[in-house]
């Protein structure tokens, strides 16, 4: 992934809780000579330095990562269109206005291992645990090992240790704060998906440099 030095990331304090707002992402497993790789749109669970979730044990996934264990999950969000007009302020003509798409992307690359209840009792289960516990903590459950014990023998578990992290924050650190504050009215005024959680990301940003 292409990033400008001005979208670069500060560090784990700007990536990690990105990635814990957005636990869906695709995961990508390249195997070997493969004309095109496997690409598996999926929710995950990031703890500490490690990405857990599951798949459903057919996935094609799984022959790739026999393969090469070698994988990447990717997660973009937080995205919203910036009008031409939006990016004039002053007596600029909005005309002249370049039109862009603000975003957040976040790349992970690791080696995964699979988990497979058949080999190794309670793995799966254990990711299961992990993940409800993060993603639903206030709500009850059963033990997974009890209450679906034979359908976790048809979902593998993985787990990725995560070896690099590559991640791009681009909310207008190309220009000065006055025209990136503008382009805030505006996605504060358009309240559209994604604009206040873009808005956010240009202000944070912003006051992280110390400009506002």
């Amino acid at each position: 992934m292409y990033t400008a030095p001005v979208d670069a990331t500060f560090g784990e304090a700007e990536w990690r809780p990105f990635l814990a707002a957005n636990s869906f992402g695709h995961l990508v497993a390249a195997g070997r000579r493969r004309d095109v790789p496997v690409v598996v749109p999926t929710q995950f669970l990031l703890d500490g330095d490690t990405v857990h979730l599951h798949l459903v044990r057919t996935n094609p996934f799984f022959g790739a990562v026999a393969e090469n264990p070698r994988v990447l999950l990717s997660v973009a969000g937080d995205w919203a269109f910036i009008p031409s007009d939006w990016k004039a302020i002053g007596d600029e003509d909005p005309g002249r206005g370049i039109p862009t798409t603000y975003y957040a992307a976040v790349q992970v690359t690791g080696t995964a291992t699979v988990h497979d209840e058949r080999a190794s009792p309670g793995a799966v289960a254990t990711v299961l645990r992990q993940q409800l516990r993060a993603l639903q903590p206030e709500v009850r459950i059963v033990d997974p090992a009890e209450a679906h014990a034979g359908k976790l023998l048809s979902i593998l578990g993985i787990s990725i240790a995560v070896e690099s992290v590559s991640a791009k924050f681009k909310y207008g650190g190309n220009v000065d704060e006055a025209h990136r504050l503008a382009v805030v009215n505006h996605l504060e005024a358009r309240d559209g998906p994604g604009d206040a959680a873009a808005a956010g990301h240009v202000v944070r940003r912003l006051q992280a440099q110390g400009e506002t």
